[in-house]
């Protein structure tokens, strides 16, 4: 068995009190490998910066400027994360949208029984 050590000790990695996270799901059900990089740096940005419920106010000038992007990549970013539904925008906010497990199956083209897509519902 492989016996895990941190490299850094004093830099060992505690949840912070913000709100700020990243859903495992993110990559477990495989959410990220629809995404370009431009996508993941916007969707990555947005994670740190929202609330509690997903929300920021950031600008398209502002996240152009944190990000090194230019308009129309932020734009086809944005267009990529909101049909994938990894977020939704309303100029001029943004919400990081909660990962539906639901999503995954469709998204890989598997099949699905009536009860799974109904979520156990009798």
């Amino acid at each position: 068995m492989i016996v895990k050590e941190p490299i850094l000790k004093q830099r060992i990695r505690k949840t912070p009190t913000s709100f700020s996270w990243v859903d495992h799901r993110l990559v477990r059900q495989r959410y990220i490998e629809s995404c370009t990089h431009a996508q993941s740096a916007l969707y990555l940005f947005l994670v740190c910066v929202s609330d509690a419920r997903g929300l920021s106010y950031y600008s398209d000038k502002s996240i152009i400027k944190k990000l090194d992007m230019d308009v129309q990549s932020l734009r086809e970013a944005r267009a990529g994360l909101v049909k994938n539904s990894l977020i939704a925008w309303q100029m001029p906010i943004y919400q990081v949208l909660s990962l539906e497990p639901m999503a995954n199956n469709c998204r890989s083209g598997q099949m699905m029984s009536m009860s799974e897509l109904l979520g156990g519902v009798k």
